[in-house]
């Protein structure tokens, strides 16, 4: 506890130490803003949790796997000032339910659509994060007219080029972090073994986009969002990715790894204000 406690003061002071580089910090994070509307709608046999901020022209921010809308507070106030911000915890996260079915990415796509017609969303532009940014790609996959762009950060879309994970205390303190984070939101805070377990199943077998697949993506204007120390994906797998989807391009973020919203918010909001802007 006290070595992750020191982590976060070097995080929290605005610079990282000699010690411990900004890419091996998990700093905190704060509560998200206040919502002006949240609502559930019912997908499939789960329901769907949203929560709106700010107007304008809408985006909607997608997290990764096993976390919560709640990981996206340092974003929100920034996106809200220009735009209408869409929170949806996936199926099975955070304010969401599970349902019966096997969770996919795909169903979880399902799910997005689902939300966006409740809001009455013609299209919109989507920001993911790991899992949230393979369900936005699989959004324009599916119905490629009603997403603008894809901010897409630290995604992977099959196994070509991955390694095992790069050792780094980030990966000793994010579980409790996603533990804490769902037992403070979810209906069933007993639940998180369970979500785990689907996540698992899930990402045993997905993604795996064939080069074929990923060439047909046609329509949003897709960014491929990648930390230069990202612990799980390779700046090969990103290279590559960037490169098979046509049109889209690499965005690189430095000095930060596959928590870069939280290691460094300011850079990453501009690096996402700025891709939705151009």
């Amino acid at each position: 506890m006290k070595f992750i406690v020191t982590l976060m003061a070097a995080a929290l002071s605005g610079t990282a130490s000699a010690e411990v580089p900004r890419y091996e910090t998990l700093p905190d994070v704060p509560a998200l803003p206040a919502l002006a509307q949240q609502g559930v709608v019912r997908s499939g046999d789960a329901g769907i949790w949203y929560g709106t901020a700010g107007t304008g022209t809408p985006v909607i921010l997608l997290h990764g796997g096993r976390a919560s809308s709640l990981t996206w507070a340092h974003q929100v106030p920034a996106l809200a000032a220009r735009h209408r911000v869409i929170l949806i915890d996936s199926r099975g996260h955070g304010r969401s339910t599970l349902g019966a079915e096997a969770l996919s990415y795909g169903r979880m796509a399902q799910d997005v659509l689902a939300v966006m017609d409740r809001l009455r969303l013609r299209h919109a532009a989507l920001a993911g994060w790991s899992d949230g940014a393979i369900v936005g790609l699989e959004v324009a996959r599916q119905q490629p007219a009603r997403v603008s762009r894809l901010f897409a950060f630290g995604i992977n879309v099959n196994r070509r080029y991955l390694e095992a994970p790069v050792a780094s205390p980030v990966l000793e303190a994010i579980g409790p972090r996603l533990l804490a984070d769902y037992e403070s939101v979810a209906p069933d805070p007993q639940g998180f073994a369970q979500l785990s377990e689907a996540v698992d199943a899930m990402q045993a077998r997905e993604p795996d986009y064939s080069d074929a697949q990923l060439a047909a993506i046609h329509g949003p204007r897709i960014a491929v969002a990648a930390a230069d120390h990202d612990e799980f994906i390779t700046m090969r797998h990103f290279r590559y990715a960037a490169a098979t989807i046509p049109g889209a391009r690499l965005v690189v973020l430095r000095d930060v790894s596959h928590f870069a919203p939280w290691q460094d918010p300011a850079g990453f909001n501009a690096a996402l204000l700025r891709f939705l802007k151009d």
